[in-house]
């Protein structure tokens, strides 16, 4: 079983009256937005990483407060829960039950703004930005669910690490350390200056962390 995951967009959540009722609505992911810091790599998502999941009817997905199992807003499979791929990102418009009024009027006070969606990662690929940072872009996905937060909790990067090490056919525990230290970038290709994103080879990685286990302190200025 691939690792669940956690992402957050800031643009605002809202509040939209329907015929059938008050609809929470937003945007769970942007499309070719890089990311802050996520320890030591940035990270992207394609535009067509939720083809697979939308091809398949976005079985099992649903939308939850907070992402918690207990404050079920609504499902695919039950109607209540819309989404939809446009030119910026996943958006998703979900009807709350009534025992969930608490919720809406959150959103609508603007007590609660960020939405968030949970997903594993089928594909992704790494490269580095123009100025020579780890970037992870996520190629495919599996949608698990969307949701309203608080505020949001720091992502867990293990999945996107391990990910990484399997790339430089690297050991994790050095893909880990190096994440620590911020120094991810000395697994890849390095230049003095602005260039085209680059990648690098797993034969280089092994070489680079090699070189970083026999340096003085680990490698460590």
């Amino acid at each position: 079983m691939r690792e669940l995951e956690r992402r957050y967009t800031k643009i605002p959540a809202e509040v939209r009256a329907t015929d059938d009722g008050k609809r929470i609505a937003g945007y769970a992911a942007v499309f070719r937005k890089e990311s802050s810091n996520l320890g030591g790599f940035v990270e992207d998502i394609d535009p067509t990483a939720f083809n697979k999941s939308r091809g398949d009817g976005w079985p099992d997905v649903m939308a939850r407060y907070n992402h918690d199992d207990n404050l079920l807003l609504g499902t695919v499979a039950a109607e209540t829960l819309t989404l939809t791929i446009d030119d910026t990102g996943l958006a998703y418009e979900v009807t709350p039950p009534s025992t969930r009024a608490d919720v809406l009027e959150l959103v609508a006070r603007g007590d609660v703004q960020k939405s968030s969606f949970a997903f594993r990662t089928i594909e992704d690929d790494w490269a580095q930005t123009t100025q020579g940072f780890p970037k992870r872009t996520l190629l495919r996905v599996q949608l698990v669910d969307v949701a309203p937060v608080n505020v949001p909790a720091y992502p867990d990067t293990s999945a996107g690490l391990r990910s990484l090490a399997r790339r430089m056919d690297a050991p994790y525990a050095d893909v880990r350390d190096l994440a620590e230290r911020d120094e991810l970038r000395k697994l890849f290709a390095r230049t003095d200056r602005p260039a085209e994103p680059r990648r690098t080879t797993p034969q280089q990685a092994r070489v680079t962390l090699l070189a970083l286990r026999n340096a003085p302190n680990g490698g460590q200025a």
